[in-house]
C-alpha cells in the first residue's frame, strides 16, 4: 500500500513539472513575439506636410518675375486716344499726316510696328477699299508710352481723283487698329474713297516717339 502512494505522489509530481515547463515555454515564444515585432507608428510620425502650398506659391512667384521681365503690355485700343494732324501738307496730289496715338490709360504701355488703317462708311461702318499698306522707309522701334504720353505714325492720303477706274464713295472717317490689336477706333474725317480693292489710297509708317 505504501508503494503504491509513493508511485501515485511521483506521477502527480511528474504530472506538474511537465506543465509549469510548458507553461514556461509558452509565456517565453509570446514574450520573444512582443520583443520582435516592429512598432507602430505614430499619427504624427505618418503625416508628412503637402507641398503643394508650396508648390503654388513658387509658381505664382515665377509667373510674376516673367511678367515683371516682359515690361509694359502692348498699348491697347480701350486705353488709347486717336487724333490726325495734316499741318504737314501735301504733294502730288497726297495729303501727308501723323496719325498721333496717346496713352489715356493709367499704365505704362508699348506701341511698336505699324497700325491697321482704313476709311470707312462711319463709326460703325466696314472698311472701305483697300487697307493702308506699311511704308518700311522707317524702323520699327518700341515707343513706350507712359499715362498721357503719345507716338505717332506718318499716315498718307492720295486723292480717289487720282485714279480714273476708282469706284468713288464717300468716307466718314478713318478706322484704327493699334499694332496687335484686334479692337479699333474711329476718326472722323469726310474724305473720298475707292470701293475697288485694287486701288490703295493709303500708306502708314511705323510709329516713332512723339
Amino acid at each position: 500500500m505504501r508503494f503504491q502512494r509513493l508511485n501515485h505522489a511521483l506521477v502527480v509530481t511528474t504530472a506538474a513539472a511537465a506543465a509549469l515547463l510548458l507553461s514556461g515555454c509558452g509565456g517565453s515564444a509570446t514574450q520573444g513575439q512582443a520583443a520582435t515585432s516592429p512598432p507602430t507608428p505614430s499619427a504624427s510620425e505618418t503625416s508628412q506636410p503637402s507641398p503643394s502650398g508650396a508648390a503654388t506659391e513658387s509658381s505664382a512667384a515665377a509667373a510674376s518675375s516673367q511678367a515683371a521681365a516682359a515690361g509694359p503690355a502692348l498699348c491697347k485700343a480701350g486705353s488709347l486716344t486717336a487724333i490726325t494732324d495734316s499741318t504737314g501738307g501735301g504733294a502730288a496730289g497726297s495729303v501727308y499726316m501723323q496719325l498721333i496715338m496717346t496713352n489715356s490709360g493709367k499704365e505704362p504701355c508699348l506701341l511698336k510696328g505699324f497700325a491697321g488703317v482704313s476709311l470707312t462708311a462711319g463709326a460703325d461702318g466696314k472698311p472701305i477699299g483697300a487697307a493702308a499698306t506699311r511704308d518700311d522707309s522707317t524702323p520699327v522701334t518700341d515707343v513706350l508710352l507712359a499715362p498721357g504720353k503719345a507716338g505717332t505714325a506718318t499716315l498718307r492720303y492720295t486723292q480717289a481723283a487720282n485714279y480714273p477706274d476708282c469706284k468713288r464713295t464717300p468716307a466718314a472717317g478713318f478706322r484704327v487698329y493699334p499694332p496687335s490689336d484686334t479692337a479699333s477706333l474711329f476718326l472722323a474725317q469726310k474724305l473720298d474713297a475707292c470701293a475697288n480693292t485694287e486701288i490703295n489710297l493709303l500708306t502708314i509708317g511705323a510709329f516713332q516717339p512723339k
